[in-house]
């Protein structure tokens, strides 16, 4: 099974990525610095957004915790990154 992370992501993996986090579409406009349209349109695919454009949605949501995994032969697929556990003291 494949891991790797992957460069591009398909509007169903942002939409994915933003369940997982509970996270709106104006909470992911504001934390990618785009528009609210912006967001929307990639989502829905109501127009072709910029390669700059989604870059920016992929690495707000990493940024917000997301890991998006490439294609393992079910399909592209989104996870929530492992938190790494703090070391309490004794």
């Amino acid at each position: 099974m494949s891991t790797k992370n992957v460069d591009n992501i398909s509007p169903e993996q942002g939409r994915g990525a933003r369940a997982l986090l509970d996270m709106t579409q104006p909470d992911l406009a504001l934390k990618a610095g785009l528009g609210l349209s912006t967001i929307v349109d990639f989502e829905r695919s109501r127009r072709p957004v910029s390669d700059e454009a989604i870059q920016t949605i992929r690495l707000a949501l990493e940024a917000a915790g997301i890991e998006f995994i490439d294609e393992n032969g079910g399909g592209p697929g989104v996870r929530l990154r492992k938190r790494r556990r703090l070391k309490t003291p004794k």
